[in-house]
């Protein structure tokens, strides 16, 4: 090189092993060049021969005036690896904080919410001291999450900070999230608990309220399969007795009402046939003839009324030994029962049978015939008493009227006595009661007794005049 004088003394050619180990070791090394200038005479005084140039000895004669590679050897190998370690060093511990962190992020939330739990149970029922001191424990974890935000933003500026030695291990932070929700849950087990032992409290009375109940029926039942003497406290009364018979003569005047307006629809003459029923009766007014036609209905349901069976042979020895409470249970399951369902669900029961015989009774098959061929085609009838549903709704009314009426007369004890007037006797007020409403008769001749349109009833001693 320019300024630099090669040395004199004579330098031993290399051996050529030793030059291809010298050359692997450069191409190894990282390099940069080296411009020789005579300006940096200085620069190139300081290199020697353990800066490179040493690498490529030969016998040969340097050039000068040329540029040269001066190469440099990387660092050695330990230094570099021990500087990688210190980065994955540093690496570890900040995962570390970070899971740290969030750990007691977590930590914090769940002890805030097993303290919210704690405040909304403390409501209901209110007690103070628990309130004061969830609201306490509350304050406190917002107070720990504000901190960790604030430890969070102190690292980002400086990873290097000791603030992460506050924070406790991560094992730690875990250990105290799962005591919360344990906490937690077992507020939620004590609340629940609580219920329980309230829905016990409530079954145990409701339990008490059932059998005080069931005693009472067991009483009550007991009474009822004895003698009935609480339905006989009711019902066997006059004035019951008379405001069914009231009900059972409304009833037998609505059916006789229209018994007579399809007698007339069918032509016939109604004072010949008052007549048939009752010859040789002086009317006060023609419309009284209808009474006749009261009579022979009424008198004809109520026809077998002294006999327990009502004219039903079947039934006449039912009731052998205990004849009035036998007739109360038949009038109490009679009462409650609807007559028309009774009819179309049990035909042979024994109501049907009394309706049956009732009809036969009153509706001649010839009169039958002549009342229902003769209406109008337009009219929806058929051939029995069955098909008129007005009519026959008023019979099944009627008959279980007077059946109510049979089966509580037969209740009482002594039985109810029926009685009827007969033609020509002497009108009595006692016994007797006008239909017609006249009571003031010319004369001072004795009125007699035309024919009785509703008959008598003696209970006791008490009498229900006849009509």
């Amino acid at each position: 090189m320019n300024g630099y004088e090669a040395p004199i003394t004579p330098i031993k050619p290399p051996q050529i092993s030793e030059m291809f180990q010298k050359f692997a070791l450069a191409f190894k090394t990282k390099t940069f060049e080296f411009f020789a200038d005579e300006d940096n005479h200085n620069n190139g005084s300081h290199l020697s021969d353990s800066d490179g140039f040493s690498l490529l000895d030969s016998a040969e004669d340097f050039i000068t005036d040329q540029k040269v590679v001066v190469i440099k050897p990387d660092p050695p190998p330990n230094s570099s690896s021990s500087s990688m370690n210190n980065v994955s060093h540093r690496g570890t511990i900040d995962t570390q904080i970070a899971e740290c962190l969030v750990s007691s992020v977590f930590a914090a939330v769940s002890s805030f919410e097993a303290s919210y739990l704690q405040l909304q149970t403390s409501q209901v029922p209110f007690v103070e001291e628990s309130v004061k001191a969830a609201d306490r424990a509350l304050v406190s974890h917002l107070q720990r999450l504000s901190d960790l935000k604030r430890f969070y933003m102190e690292l980002r500026r400086n990873p290097s900070s000791q603030v992460a030695s506050s924070l406790g291990s991560c094992l730690e932070a875990q250990v105290q999230e799962n005591q919360s929700k344990l906490r937690g849950l077992e507020t939620v087990s004590n609340r629940l608990q609580e219920e329980i032992d309230e829905k016990d409290n409530e079954v145990s009375v409701l339990r008490k309220k059932l059998a005080e109940i069931h005693w009472g029926n067991t009483k009550l039942s007991k009474k009822l399969s004895g003698n009935l003497n609480s339905a006989c406290d009711v019902l066997l009364t006059v004035r019951v007795f008379h405001s069914v018979l009231h009900d059972a003569c409304r009833a037998t005047h609505k059916f006789s009402k229209i018994l007579i307006g399809l007698m007339i629809k069918a032509g016939w003459d109604l004072d010949l046939v008052a007549n048939s029923i009752y010859p040789d009766i002086d009317y006060a007014k023609k419309g009284h003839t209808r009474f006749a036609f009261l009579s022979y209905v009424c008198l004809g349901m109520f026809r077998g009324f002294d006999s327990e069976g009502f004219s039903l042979i079947e039934n006449e020895a039912l009731c052998n030994g205990n004849k009035g409470t036998c007739s109360l249970k038949q009038l109490l399951e009679h009462i409650s029962s609807n007559p028309m369902e009774l009819l179309s669900k049990n035909q042979s029961c024994e109501f049907s049978r009394f309706c049956e015989k009732k009809y036969q009774d009153l509706i001649h098959p010839t009169m039958e015939s002549s009342i229902f061929s003769n209406l109008d085609r337009n009219e929806a009838v058929l051939n029995s008493w069955r098909s008129l549903s007005v009519f026959y709704e008023s019979f099944v009314c009627m008959a279980s009227s007077i059946w109510t009426l049979h089966k509580l007369a037969f209740s009482f004890e002594p039985v109810v006595e029926i009685y009827q007037v007969e033609r020509g006797l002497d009108f009595s007020m006692v016994y007797m009661e006008d239909v017609t409403k006249r009571y003031n008769f010319p004369g001072k001749t004795k009125v007699k007794v035309g024919f009785t349109v509703v008959p008598g009833f003696k209970i006791g001693r008490t009498v229900i005049q006849s009509q």
